[in-house]
């Protein structure tokens, strides 16, 4: 059986949101998949080795008074209390959301990459990109947790 644990942040409930959808989809395709959600500020940084796969989920936003930035709490959890975590190549998938307000849209993808391969990791598949409000693009992200849960039955 495998397992999948997803851990995000959610300030609006949009990354939950997603989040939801994508755990829904998976548990409904793969019923032998197990799907484990964790907001970030519930995870300890022992969290990480829990799951065969990692999925990360995080909006973006002006922490530090730059756009662009990871939602705070995910910042929290990536910069402080999983600052000295090795992942020891476990894969890991990102969940990037944004608004097209901004310039650098639905940049936290490209942190939470960062952090993962950093710290060890293996990026897993392609990120899944959200602009704007996510409800009316549930078919957008169930295509993209169809690949996602592909690929997470071919480990």
């Amino acid at each position: 059986m495998k397992s999948l644990h997803i851990i995000y942040a959610s300030t609006s409930g949009h990354t939950e949101y997603v989040v939801s959808v994508i755990a829904d989809y998976i548990k409904q395709h793969s019923p032998d998949t197990e799907v484990e959600v964790q907001r970030c500020e519930q995870a300890t940084a022992e969290d990480l080795a829990r799951g065969d796969v990692l999925l990360f989920g995080s909006g973006s936003w002006n922490t530090g008074g730059v756009e662009g930035q990871l939602n705070p709490e995910m910042y929290v959890y990536c910069k402080k209390t999983c600052k000295d975590t090795d992942l020891a190549g476990k894969p890991a998938g990102i969940i990037a959301l944004g608004d097209d307000r901004y310039y650098y849209t639905a940049r936290s993808g490209e942190h939470i990459r960062n952090f993962i391969q950093s710290h060890g990791g293996t990026v897993f598949g392609q990120t899944l990109t959200i602009v704007n409000d996510p409800y009316g693009q549930e078919e957008r992200i169930e295509s993209w947790a169809k690949k996602f849960l592909e690929h997470l039955q071919d480990l």
